[in-house]
């Protein structure tokens, strides 16, 4: 690997980074027949495996799955888990909303990732994480999140299953007691990445100002000298 330690970057290279920040996207649909290549799977591995990790534990595991029996079980999941979670809806319009929202890709992508995190890694003592138990699942979501970027690099839609049981999810992926599930991801190549997020853009949510979830040295401290600049700049 080349030494990147010392490595300066020009101005191209930060609107590059920064463009690639902002046109990820959840991708949820619209995938095509086309095949990742094992080439390039494993730069977008190698790039959720150089995440900082808490202790240098590095405590996730990628399953890769091509199976269609695996993925219906799991798919089989999600529709459960669909219906359930409509209870906490208590508008009818919302619950029909939300039941016409394209919120997985399981059978459509062309690969799925199941990112786990193991926290026997090393054995119990994992520097930092004494304290702060669950240091070890952010590691993970740091790896998550290095693997989504290097995608969105690549051209490939990355849309990460959340409405699932874990329990299922260890059951059909045969996972170890001290294993567990994360994300369960689906990888594909698309038709285009949407200009905005999908719920932006079916207005269930709408994305936040900066300025309301910042706070300056105390929480919800909105005024502070010593952020003057900072503040005009948000205003």
């Amino acid at each position: 690997m080349s030494n990147y330690s010392n490595r300066e970057f020009s101005e191209f290279e930060k609107d590059v980074f920064y463009d690639v920040i902002f046109s990820r996207r959840d991708v949820r649909q619209n995938f095509i027949v086309k095949k990742i290549e094992d080439n390039t799977l494993l730069r977008i591995l190698k790039a959720a495996h150089h995440a900082p990790s808490v202790g240098f534990s590095q405590p996730w595991n990628f399953i890769l799955i091509k199976n269609r029996t695996i993925r219906e079980r799991i798919k089989e999941s999600f529709l459960k888990e669909r219906i359930r979670s409509i209870d906490l809806l208590n508008d009818e319009e919302r619950q029909k909303k939300y039941l016409d929202l394209k919120l997985e890709g399981i059978l459509e992508s062309d690969i799925n990732i199941c990112v786990t995190y193991d926290h026997k890694r090393f054995g119990p003592f994992v520097i930092g994480r004494m304290t702060i138990k669950d240091a070890g699942i952010y590691s993970v979501c740091c790896a998550i999140q290095n693997l989504w970027l290097a995608s969105r690099v690549e051209g490939i839609g990355v849309g990460w299953v959340s409405i699932l049981n874990n329990e299922e999810i260890v059951k059909t992926l045969n996972l170890p007691d001290d294993v567990k599930p994360i994300a369960y991801l689906c990888l594909g190549y698309v038709e285009q990445f949407n200009d905005s997020p999908d719920l932006e853009k079916k207005n269930w949510l709408n994305r936040l100002s900066l300025k309301d979830v910042i706070f300056f040295e105390r929480w919800d401290d909105k005024i502070n000298d010593n952020w003057k600049n900072l503040q005009y700049l948000l205003s």
